[in-house]
């Protein structure tokens, strides 16, 4: 049996205007996870994805890294258990 989970994760730093969002589905996409990534208004980029335990963990583990033009400088990350509510992943806009 798999362990299904569910991180909702805010990324600080240089995240805004360098393709986060994109390479964050990208990557997610590869791992098989459902969720989403937005912008948000004070020029960070949060995002919720679900999945099995080992893919999420990757994904967070990204997270902390970025695409090549960002600089992470800190990801808050709450785990919980899976609802799964989504069926694709998706990228929005600004909150």
């Amino acid at each position: 049996m798999t362990c299904m989970v569910r991180l909702q994760a805010v990324v600080s730093g240089r995240v805004q205007g360098v393709a986060f969002r994109w390479y964050a589905r990208a990557t997610a996409v590869r791992l098989g996870l459902k969720g989403w990534v937005r912008n948000r208004r004070d020029g960070r980029v949060e995002a919720c994805v679900e999945g099995e335990r080992p893919a999420v963990e990757g994904f967070a583990a990204w997270l902390r890294r970025g695409p090549a033009l960002a600089k992470v400088e800190a990801v808050e990350e709450a785990w919980t258990e899976a609802t799964g509510e989504f069926a694709e992943f998706q990228v929005f806009g600004t909150d």
